[in-house]
């Protein structure tokens, strides 16, 4: 978080202190960085399941003919916090760029452990596939992204084909996927965050996304920043190789000076020249 705040410094030092104590970082960054005009919030807290945490956020693009594609993001956090009003920038930025965009919460650890965050996020899935023609999507099939934690959320939905199966779900529904900064080959569990998350499940094999990598997968892009401490590009790195080695389509980026909160902050119209992080992941979504 310490990060956020130094890569946003300049914004936030025009907030008066009462509005600093009052907003979380990502608040502040919605409330005093440019937003993209041409998205908008359609619909919010939508519940998708029964717990207070399985509610999700919509937002659509300002014009937009026919079916529009559909982006949902699932936002990182340690897999312990994380609010999907935060990240009303990722919402409204790929909403600006076409896309009927989803925004989930999910549950969080300590309340759940692995796989209860995952099957929150098939839930989510299956949502869109049964109500985001009311907001002008297309529910034949989706593009999935996530940072961080949301990242590897997304990324064992995308390659884990249980997940979606049980959700009711077919194969091919999500029809790519982006991984921003994503833990996906993180054995053995070295940190309080993962031990927290994934330290009682038995088969530990099974929380790793690159467990699962093979031909089936989805086009995958994987994205890293070469100064990212927190979740090293090694993990990009090995689960594209070990796609590529399985025959499936896949492209890797690491982008120069970016730190693992960074990558994330590129896709606000505020940080954007940093990185073309929004570009890329639109560019391969579409495709």
């Amino acid at each position: 978080m310490a990060s956020l705040i130094a890569l946003g410094r300049r914004a936030f030092l025009t907030a008066g202190s009462a509005l600093l104590s009052a907003c979380s970082p990502l608040g502040l960054l919605n409330a005093l960085t440019p937003g993209d005009a041409g998205g908008r919030l359609a619909a919010s807290d939508i519940a998708y399941g029964p717990d207070k945490r399985q509610r999700l956020d919509v937002y659509v693009p300002e014009q937009s003919t026919g079916r529009a594609p559909v982006m949902v993001f699932l936002y990182g956090g340690g897999w312990n916090n994380g609010e999907r009003a935060d990240y009303a920038f990722v919402g409204r930025a790929f909403a600006a760029q076409g896309f009927v965009t989803v925004i989930p919460d999910y549950r969080l650890v300590p309340q759940v452990r692995f796989p209860a965050f995952v099957e929150d996020g098939a839930l989510a899935l299956r949502w869109v596939r049964d109500y985001i023609t009311r907001y002008g999507g297309d529910a034949a099939g989706i593009a999935l992204s996530g940072h961080s934690a949301g990242a590897h959320i997304a990324m064992m939905l995308a390659l884990d084909r249980r997940f979606l199966a049980r959700a009711g779900l077919p194969p091919g529904f999500v029809r790519s996927v982006a991984g921003l900064a994503g833990p996906y080959d993180f054995l053995p569990l070295d940190d309080p965050r993962s031990i927290a998350a994934f330290g009682d499940y038995s088969r530990l094999a099974e929380t790793q996304p690159i467990s699962f990598a093979s031909a089936r997968a989805p086009r995958t892009f994987l994205a890293t920043g070469d100064e990212d401490e927190t979740v090293r590009p090694r993990n990009s790195i090995a689960l594209a190789a070990k796609l590529r080695a399985a025959g499936a389509t896949v492209e890797l980026k690491t982008y120069p000076g970016l730190s693992h909160a960074g990558i994330l902050l590129a896709l606000n119209a505020g940080f954007r020249g940093r990185a073309p992080v929004l570009a890329d992941v639109v560019r391969f979504a579409k495709a």
